[in-house]
Protein backbone atom coordinates (compact mmCIF):
# COMPACT_ATOMS: atom_id res chain seq x y z
CA UNK A 1 0.00 0.00 0.00
CA UNK A 2 2.75 2.20 0.77
CA UNK A 3 4.36 2.02 -2.99
CA UNK A 4 0.36 2.36 -4.23
CA UNK A 5 0.77 6.11 -2.48
CA UNK A 6 3.87 6.64 -4.15
CA UNK A 7 3.03 5.46 -7.50
CA UNK A 8 2.27 8.17 -10.01
CA UNK A 9 -0.87 7.17 -11.42
CA UNK A 10 -2.68 8.68 -14.48
CA UNK A 11 -6.13 10.33 -13.20
CA UNK A 12 -8.94 9.62 -15.79
CA UNK A 13 -10.61 13.15 -16.35
CA UNK A 14 -14.06 13.00 -14.67
CA UNK A 15 -15.50 15.44 -16.67
CA UNK A 16 -13.78 19.11 -15.37
CA UNK A 17 -14.54 20.55 -18.75
CA UNK A 18 -18.19 20.14 -18.51
CA UNK A 19 -18.15 21.17 -15.19
CA UNK A 20 -16.02 24.38 -15.95
CA UNK A 21 -18.23 25.35 -18.78
CA UNK A 22 -20.65 24.89 -16.42
CA UNK A 23 -19.87 27.74 -13.93
CA UNK A 24 -19.07 29.87 -16.34
CA UNK A 25 -22.82 29.69 -17.64
CA UNK A 26 -24.07 30.25 -14.64
CA UNK A 27 -21.83 33.64 -13.91
CA UNK A 28 -23.20 34.49 -18.04
CA UNK A 29 -27.18 34.75 -16.49
CA UNK A 30 -25.67 35.85 -13.19
CA UNK A 31 -24.20 38.90 -15.81
CA UNK A 32 -27.43 38.75 -18.13
CA UNK A 33 -29.87 38.74 -14.99
CA UNK A 34 -27.70 42.28 -13.10
CA UNK A 35 -28.04 43.92 -16.37
CA UNK A 36 -31.17 43.48 -16.98
CA UNK A 37 -32.45 44.46 -13.65
CA UNK A 38 -30.42 47.50 -13.10
CA UNK A 39 -31.61 48.59 -16.26
CA UNK A 40 -35.03 47.98 -15.78
CA UNK A 41 -34.32 49.95 -12.66
CA UNK A 42 -33.05 53.40 -14.42
CA UNK A 43 -35.60 53.31 -16.90
CA UNK A 44 -38.50 52.92 -14.36
CA UNK A 45 -37.30 55.39 -12.29
CA UNK A 46 -36.80 57.87 -15.56
CA UNK A 47 -40.10 57.03 -16.06
CA UNK A 48 -41.17 57.70 -12.43
CA UNK A 49 -39.42 61.32 -12.35
CA UNK A 50 -40.61 62.25 -15.35
CA UNK A 51 -44.02 61.95 -14.35
CA UNK A 52 -43.09 63.81 -11.18
CA UNK A 53 -41.65 66.84 -12.83
CA UNK A 54 -38.02 65.82 -13.11
CA UNK A 55 -36.37 66.04 -16.74
CA UNK A 56 -34.92 62.40 -17.43
CA UNK A 57 -32.40 63.27 -19.35
CA UNK A 58 -30.56 66.01 -17.14
CA UNK A 59 -31.09 64.01 -14.01
CA UNK A 60 -29.59 60.78 -16.00
CA UNK A 61 -25.69 61.06 -14.91
CA UNK A 62 -27.03 61.19 -11.27
CA UNK A 63 -29.56 58.00 -11.80
CA UNK A 64 -26.12 55.71 -13.60
CA UNK A 65 -23.62 57.19 -10.82
CA UNK A 66 -26.35 55.71 -8.45
CA UNK A 67 -27.09 52.43 -9.39
CA UNK A 68 -22.93 51.94 -10.82
CA UNK A 69 -22.51 52.22 -7.13
CA UNK A 70 -25.46 49.95 -6.41
CA UNK A 71 -24.17 47.65 -8.31
CA UNK A 72 -21.10 47.47 -6.76
CA UNK A 73 -22.72 47.09 -3.87
CA UNK A 74 -25.13 44.24 -5.15
CA UNK A 75 -21.71 42.54 -6.71
CA UNK A 76 -20.46 42.04 -3.15
CA UNK A 77 -24.49 40.94 -1.77
CA UNK A 78 -24.56 38.60 -4.46
CA UNK A 79 -20.52 36.93 -3.18
CA UNK A 80 -21.76 36.53 0.30
CA UNK A 81 -25.32 34.75 -0.97
CA UNK A 82 -23.48 32.53 -3.11
CA UNK A 83 -22.03 31.39 0.60
CA UNK A 84 -25.30 30.13 1.45
CA UNK A 85 -26.39 28.24 -1.32
CA UNK A 86 -27.21 24.49 0.55
CA UNK A 87 -28.83 26.80 3.44
CA UNK A 88 -32.12 26.33 4.56
CA UNK A 89 -34.58 28.48 2.55
CA UNK A 90 -35.24 30.69 5.77
CA UNK A 91 -31.24 31.05 6.69
CA UNK A 92 -31.23 32.33 3.47
CA UNK A 93 -34.37 35.18 3.45
CA UNK A 94 -32.89 36.13 6.98
CA UNK A 95 -29.02 36.25 5.09
CA UNK A 96 -30.41 38.44 2.47
CA UNK A 97 -32.85 40.93 4.45
CA UNK A 98 -29.77 41.45 6.65
CA UNK A 99 -27.24 41.59 3.52
CA UNK A 100 -30.05 44.62 1.85
CA UNK A 101 -30.87 46.10 5.54
CA UNK A 102 -26.93 46.47 5.96
CA UNK A 103 -26.28 48.33 2.12
CA UNK A 104 -29.26 50.70 2.27
CA UNK A 105 -27.83 53.39 4.47
CA UNK A 106 -24.75 53.36 2.64
CA UNK A 107 -26.50 53.83 -0.88
CA UNK A 108 -28.73 56.46 0.56
CA UNK A 109 -25.87 58.49 1.93
CA UNK A 110 -24.00 57.88 -1.81
CA UNK A 111 -27.25 58.90 -3.09
CA UNK A 112 -26.97 62.07 -1.12
CA UNK A 113 -23.44 62.55 -1.96
CA UNK A 114 -24.34 62.29 -5.34
CA UNK A 115 -27.47 64.64 -5.24
CA UNK A 116 -24.64 67.37 -3.77
CA UNK A 117 -22.24 67.24 -6.87
CA UNK A 118 -25.16 67.05 -9.06
CA UNK A 119 -26.77 70.72 -7.95
CA UNK A 120 -23.42 72.14 -7.21
CA UNK A 121 -22.69 75.16 -7.28
CA UNK A 122 -26.34 74.92 -5.47
CA UNK A 123 -26.58 74.43 -2.18
CA UNK A 124 -28.19 70.86 -1.39
CA UNK A 125 -31.26 70.78 0.87
CA UNK A 126 -31.58 67.76 2.80
CA UNK A 127 -34.84 66.58 3.61
CA UNK A 128 -34.95 63.61 6.31
CA UNK A 129 -38.47 62.43 4.46
CA UNK A 130 -37.14 61.91 1.54
CA UNK A 131 -34.28 60.27 2.35
CA UNK A 132 -36.45 58.13 4.50
CA UNK A 133 -38.47 57.37 1.28
CA UNK A 134 -35.44 56.60 -0.83
CA UNK A 135 -33.97 54.56 1.70
CA UNK A 136 -37.18 52.46 1.63
CA UNK A 137 -36.66 52.09 -2.10
CA UNK A 138 -33.43 51.09 -1.54
CA UNK A 139 -33.91 48.55 0.48
CA UNK A 140 -36.74 46.95 -1.77
CA UNK A 141 -34.56 47.40 -4.27
CA UNK A 142 -31.38 45.48 -2.75
CA UNK A 143 -33.68 42.89 -1.50
CA UNK A 144 -35.77 41.95 -4.71
CA UNK A 145 -32.02 41.62 -6.57
CA UNK A 146 -31.35 39.08 -3.69
CA UNK A 147 -34.65 37.07 -4.15
CA UNK A 148 -33.83 37.49 -7.87
CA UNK A 149 -30.47 36.02 -7.72
CA UNK A 150 -31.83 32.84 -4.79
CA UNK A 151 -34.48 32.03 -7.36
CA UNK A 152 -31.84 32.06 -10.46
CA UNK A 153 -29.42 29.87 -8.11
CA UNK A 154 -32.38 27.85 -7.37
CA UNK A 155 -33.35 27.35 -10.81
CA UNK A 156 -29.97 26.02 -11.94
CA UNK A 157 -29.80 23.53 -8.99
CA UNK A 158 -33.54 22.65 -10.11
CA UNK A 159 -31.92 22.05 -13.92
CA UNK A 160 -28.71 20.37 -12.35
CA UNK A 161 -30.89 17.55 -10.74
CA UNK A 162 -33.02 17.23 -13.64
CA UNK A 163 -29.73 16.89 -15.71
CA UNK A 164 -28.27 14.92 -12.75
CA UNK A 165 -31.53 12.46 -12.66
CA UNK A 166 -31.18 11.82 -16.27
CA UNK A 167 -27.80 11.07 -16.14
CA UNK A 168 -28.74 8.52 -13.45
CA UNK A 169 -30.78 6.66 -15.34
CA UNK A 170 -28.83 6.51 -17.69
CA UNK A 171 -26.01 5.09 -16.02
CA UNK A 172 -28.68 2.42 -14.72
CA UNK A 173 -29.64 1.61 -17.77
CA UNK A 174 -25.97 1.13 -18.89
CA UNK A 175 -25.37 -0.56 -15.70
CA UNK A 176 -27.97 -3.14 -16.22
CA UNK A 177 -27.20 -4.26 -19.88
CA UNK A 178 -23.61 -4.49 -18.67
CA UNK A 179 -24.87 -7.05 -15.72
CA UNK A 180 -26.75 -8.40 -18.40
CA UNK A 181 -24.54 -8.90 -20.68
CA UNK A 182 -22.11 -10.52 -17.85
CA UNK A 183 -25.01 -12.90 -17.23
CA UNK A 184 -25.38 -13.73 -21.17
CA UNK A 185 -21.91 -13.72 -22.26
CA UNK A 186 -21.19 -16.30 -24.54
CA UNK A 187 -17.70 -16.70 -23.76
CA UNK A 188 -17.65 -15.90 -20.48
CA UNK A 189 -20.21 -19.52 -19.72
CA UNK A 190 -19.05 -21.27 -22.47
CA UNK A 191 -15.08 -21.50 -20.56
CA UNK A 192 -17.20 -21.95 -17.28
CA UNK A 193 -19.21 -24.74 -18.21
CA UNK A 194 -16.23 -26.47 -20.11
CA UNK A 195 -14.66 -25.91 -16.72
CA UNK A 196 -17.39 -27.75 -15.42
CA UNK A 197 -17.27 -30.35 -17.73
CA UNK A 198 -14.00 -31.31 -17.38
CA UNK A 199 -13.94 -31.50 -13.99
CA UNK A 200 -17.25 -34.03 -14.18
CA UNK A 201 -14.97 -35.88 -16.64
CA UNK A 202 -12.10 -36.54 -14.08
CA UNK A 203 -14.56 -37.04 -11.45
CA UNK A 204 -14.58 -34.39 -9.27
CA UNK A 205 -19.12 -34.18 -8.71
CA UNK A 206 -18.39 -32.14 -5.71
CA UNK A 207 -16.18 -29.35 -7.04
CA UNK A 208 -18.54 -29.40 -10.21
CA UNK A 209 -21.65 -29.09 -8.39
CA UNK A 210 -20.11 -26.12 -5.95
CA UNK A 211 -18.94 -24.56 -9.71
CA UNK A 212 -22.61 -24.37 -10.77
CA UNK A 213 -23.77 -23.01 -7.71
CA UNK A 214 -21.68 -20.27 -8.14
CA UNK A 215 -22.34 -19.36 -11.44
CA UNK A 216 -26.09 -19.81 -10.13
CA UNK A 217 -25.85 -17.62 -7.34
CA UNK A 218 -23.47 -14.87 -9.55
CA UNK A 219 -26.16 -15.10 -12.12
CA UNK A 220 -28.74 -14.61 -9.70
CA UNK A 221 -27.56 -11.80 -7.92
CA UNK A 222 -27.09 -9.81 -10.81
CA UNK A 223 -30.61 -10.42 -12.14
CA UNK A 224 -31.89 -8.84 -8.95
CA UNK A 225 -30.13 -6.37 -8.49
CA UNK A 226 -31.77 -2.94 -9.12
CA UNK A 227 -29.16 -0.34 -10.29
CA UNK A 228 -31.31 2.59 -9.13
CA UNK A 229 -29.74 1.46 -5.74
CA UNK A 230 -26.54 1.73 -3.74
CA UNK A 231 -25.51 -1.13 -1.99
CA UNK A 232 -23.36 -1.91 0.39
CA UNK A 233 -19.91 -2.77 0.05
CA UNK A 234 -20.05 -6.16 1.64
CA UNK A 235 -22.67 -6.83 -1.01
CA UNK A 236 -20.20 -5.51 -3.76
CA UNK A 237 -17.25 -7.57 -2.93
CA UNK A 238 -19.78 -11.01 -2.14
CA UNK A 239 -20.82 -10.26 -5.35
CA UNK A 240 -17.49 -9.96 -7.07
CA UNK A 241 -16.25 -13.26 -4.98
CA UNK A 242 -19.02 -15.33 -6.98
CA UNK A 243 -17.69 -13.79 -10.05
CA UNK A 244 -13.93 -14.46 -8.99
CA UNK A 245 -15.27 -18.09 -7.62
CA UNK A 246 -16.61 -18.82 -11.62
CA UNK A 247 -13.42 -17.60 -12.96
CA UNK A 248 -11.07 -19.40 -10.65
CA UNK A 249 -12.44 -22.62 -12.26
CA UNK A 250 -10.55 -21.49 -15.81
CA UNK A 251 -7.38 -21.08 -13.93
CA UNK A 252 -6.92 -23.72 -11.60
CA UNK A 253 -4.84 -22.88 -8.90
CA UNK A 254 -3.04 -20.15 -10.64
CA UNK A 255 -5.51 -17.12 -9.69
CA UNK A 256 -4.76 -16.12 -5.78
CA UNK A 257 -7.30 -13.69 -4.57
CA UNK A 258 -7.25 -11.93 -1.20
CA UNK A 259 -9.72 -9.04 0.20
CA UNK A 260 -8.57 -6.58 3.12
CA UNK A 261 -11.67 -4.48 4.06
CA UNK A 262 -11.60 -2.40 7.20
CA UNK A 263 -14.72 -3.17 9.21
CA UNK A 264 -16.66 0.29 9.46
CA UNK A 265 -16.17 0.15 5.73
CA UNK A 266 -18.27 -2.44 4.67
CA UNK A 267 -21.24 -0.92 5.34
CA UNK A 268 -20.51 2.15 2.91
CA UNK A 269 -22.88 2.37 -0.36
CA UNK A 270 -21.47 1.98 -3.54
CA UNK A 271 -22.61 1.47 -7.03
CA UNK A 272 -23.83 -1.91 -7.91
CA UNK A 273 -21.08 -3.90 -10.22
CA UNK A 274 -18.89 -0.55 -9.82
CA UNK A 275 -15.92 -3.16 -9.36
CA UNK A 276 -16.84 -5.71 -12.20
CA UNK A 277 -14.70 -3.81 -15.05
CA UNK A 278 -11.95 -3.72 -12.75
CA UNK A 279 -11.96 -7.19 -11.66
CA UNK A 280 -12.86 -8.28 -15.28
CA UNK A 281 -9.53 -6.51 -16.42
CA UNK A 282 -7.63 -8.03 -13.41
CA UNK A 283 -8.39 -11.60 -14.90
CA UNK A 284 -8.30 -10.92 -18.65
CA UNK A 285 -4.90 -8.79 -18.69
CA UNK A 286 -3.93 -10.45 -15.35
CA UNK A 287 -4.92 -13.92 -15.20
CA UNK A 288 -5.64 -14.88 -18.68
CA UNK A 289 -2.28 -13.21 -19.57
CA UNK A 290 0.21 -15.05 -17.51
CA UNK A 291 1.11 -18.42 -17.31
CA UNK A 292 2.56 -18.57 -13.36
CA UNK A 293 0.80 -17.39 -10.57
CA UNK A 294 -1.06 -14.18 -10.05
CA UNK A 295 -2.15 -12.62 -7.26
CA UNK A 296 -5.50 -10.35 -6.93
CA UNK A 297 -5.81 -8.10 -3.80
CA UNK A 298 -8.12 -5.89 -2.66
CA UNK A 299 -7.89 -3.19 -0.10
CA UNK A 300 -10.81 -0.79 1.40
CA UNK A 301 -10.17 1.47 4.04
CA UNK A 302 -11.38 5.20 5.27
CA UNK A 303 -9.10 8.21 4.57
CA UNK A 304 -10.25 11.23 6.08
CA UNK A 305 -13.81 11.45 4.75
CA UNK A 306 -13.95 9.11 1.99
CA UNK A 307 -13.26 5.38 1.17
CA UNK A 308 -10.68 4.09 -0.72
CA UNK A 309 -10.77 1.07 -2.54
CA UNK A 310 -7.62 -0.42 -4.26
CA UNK A 311 -7.42 -3.45 -6.50
CA UNK A 312 -3.96 -4.84 -7.87
CA UNK A 313 -2.73 -7.56 -9.47
CA UNK A 314 -0.07 -9.03 -11.26
CA UNK A 315 0.44 -8.64 -15.07
CA UNK A 316 3.03 -9.45 -17.49
CA UNK A 317 5.84 -6.81 -17.05
CA UNK A 318 5.58 -4.24 -19.56
CA UNK A 319 8.51 -2.21 -20.24
CA UNK A 320 7.08 1.47 -21.64
CA UNK A 321 4.41 1.27 -18.92
CA UNK A 322 0.85 1.76 -20.96
CA UNK A 323 -1.87 0.70 -20.11
CA UNK A 324 -3.92 -2.25 -22.61
CA UNK A 325 -6.53 -0.87 -24.96
CA UNK A 326 -8.71 -3.13 -23.95
CA UNK A 327 -8.49 -1.90 -20.35
CA UNK A 328 -8.43 1.41 -20.56
CA UNK A 329 -11.97 1.29 -22.06
CA UNK A 330 -12.90 -0.82 -19.03
CA UNK A 331 -11.53 1.68 -16.42
CA UNK A 332 -12.87 4.72 -18.54
CA UNK A 333 -16.18 3.00 -17.95
CA UNK A 334 -16.12 3.26 -14.50
CA UNK A 335 -14.32 6.53 -14.09
CA UNK A 336 -18.03 7.82 -15.88
CA UNK A 337 -19.97 6.26 -14.20
CA UNK A 338 -18.73 7.41 -10.49
CA UNK A 339 -18.76 11.15 -12.19
CA UNK A 340 -21.99 10.92 -12.82
CA UNK A 341 -22.99 9.49 -9.86
CA UNK A 342 -21.14 11.32 -7.36
CA UNK A 343 -20.53 14.47 -9.31
CA UNK A 344 -16.47 15.66 -8.17
CA UNK A 345 -16.91 14.12 -4.92
CA UNK A 346 -15.49 10.57 -6.34
CA UNK A 347 -12.22 9.83 -8.48
CA UNK A 348 -10.65 7.09 -9.67
CA UNK A 349 -6.41 6.04 -10.47
CA UNK A 350 -4.72 3.60 -12.31
CA UNK A 351 -1.31 2.66 -13.20
CA UNK A 352 1.77 0.25 -12.86
CA UNK A 353 2.72 1.16 -9.47
CA UNK A 354 6.07 -1.34 -10.47
CA UNK A 355 6.98 -3.18 -13.43
CA UNK A 356 4.47 -6.34 -13.08
CA UNK A 357 2.23 -5.09 -10.88
CA UNK A 358 -0.91 -2.83 -11.91
CA UNK A 359 -3.19 -0.98 -9.82
CA UNK A 360 -6.36 0.70 -9.82
CA UNK A 361 -7.49 3.13 -6.61
CA UNK A 362 -11.16 4.23 -6.28
CA UNK A 363 -12.31 7.33 -3.83
CA UNK A 364 -15.64 7.16 -2.71
CA UNK A 365 -18.24 9.34 -0.72
CA UNK A 366 -18.54 8.10 2.46
CA UNK A 367 -21.61 7.04 2.92
CA UNK A 368 -22.89 4.52 5.29
CA UNK A 369 -25.91 2.16 4.79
Amino acid sequence: MASLAKAGFGVVAQGDTGRNREKMERRKAVFRLAVAYWAAVFFSTSVLWAVAGTDPIESAPGKLASIAFALVLTTGMTMLLKRTLGWPLWQQAGMAFALSLAATPVSAAADYLIYIVCVYPQPAVFEIREFAFGMIFGMSLFFGWCCLYLVLCYSFALAEGERRMAALREEALSAQMRALAYQVNPHFLFNTLNAMAGLIEEGANAHARGMVLKLSAFLRKTLTLDPMQDIPLSEELALQSDYLAVESTRFSDRMKVSFEVDDDARDIRVPPLILQPIFENAVKYGVGATRGAVEIALWAERLDDVLVVTVENDTPPDEDGEIPPGMGIGLRNVAERIATHFGGAATLSSGYIRPGRFAVRLTLPWHRA
